[in-house]
């Protein structure tokens, strides 16, 4: 299908003001789709639609708070009358040990990660339905295939999100909406950034960051040509599948890939340092 071929649909996208969910928009806005940014950040949602311009309209809203999610979607529906596409993008993650996390922490990722996408996509179906060639783009991660030890609450949402979207992917026949995921591994946006410095993750830095219009490409390759799931890295995707078909082997396998993970970490911390992102101050690093 060519790209023009989409030109007038509408697409909400959550997440939409940070650095994958714009990098979306724009390689959207550029087939001629309207987008509408959903965050919770108004300043980010403000820069975001001046940089892409009068086809992007921000929406403030609070994904962990799930009645209101239901006025999102109305007020998508007041503004343009229809929905085309939905992305589910949004998504946090936390530092500190599971045991340590405050109960609050726990289920506030589980709503942005898991809930909130579930939810929203249910709620979304009809209008998607109603398009004739409706879509859920979902980022997901390849912390849906491989247990990331660090943070096992991410890893907990990601594996979810995965099954279900695989499992509507799969039932698209009967329900007639196209259903997919985007994988990426480690992506640079600010999250990650901060993840870097406040010690998250070691495990997410074996390889450099991929950027974020690494994953917009592939979303946009969802939108041409839809699959059940796309990599933007396919040699990451082989191993990590085959690490998983010998699970009882990884407490031996974990080891080895945080040694490579904790030199990435440090070779990626350098990296912000030099471009001016992050200082070293009294032993600790803190962003600038």
């Amino acid at each position: 299908m060519t790209s023009h071929a989409f030109s007038g649909r509408v697409a909400l996208v959550t997440g939409g003001a940070g650095g994958i969910g714009r990098a979306v928009c724009r390689g959207f806005i550029e087939r001629g789709i309207v987008c509408v940014l959903a965050d919770r950040d108004q300043g980010a949602l403000d820069r975001a639609t001046a940089e892409l311009g009068p086809s992007a309209v921000g929406v403030q809203v609070d994904l962990t708070d799930l009645d209101a999610l239901p006025g999102l979607l109305d007020e998508v529906q007041q503004r343009y009358g229809r929905l085309d596409i939905l992305v589910n993008n949004a998504a946090i993650t936390a530092t500190g040990h599971f045991e340590e996390r405050s109960l609050d922490s726990i289920v506030g990722e589980l709503n942005i990660n898991l809930i909130s996408p579930i939810v929203l996509t249910r709620l979304a179906f009809a209008a998607l339905q109603r398009s004739g060639d409706g879509r859920v783009i979902n980022t997901v991660s390849l912390g849906g295939i491989f247990p990331l030890p660090e943070t096992g609450i991410y890893s907990a949402t990601k594996f979810g999100l995965r099954g279900i979207m695989l499992c509507l992917g799969m039932d698209h026949e009967r329900h007639g909406v196209r259903v997919g995921n985007v994988m990426p591994s480690a992506t640079e946006t600010p999250m990650l950034m901060r993840e870097a410095v406040e010690g998250g993750n070691t495990l997410q830095f074996m390889d450099p960051p991929q950027q974020p219009a690494d994953v917009a490409r592939q979303v946009m390759r969802m939108l041409e040509a839809p699959r059940l799931e796309r990599y933007p890295r396919l040699g990451e995707s082989w191993s990590v599948r085959l690490a998983m078909l010998l699970p009882n082997l990884l407490p031996r396998l974990i080891p080895l890939f945080r040694k490579k993970g904790v030199r990435g970490h440090a070779r990626y911390l350098e990296s912000l340092r030099q471009r001016g992102l992050v200082q070293l101050r009294e032993g600790r690093w803190e962003m600038l």
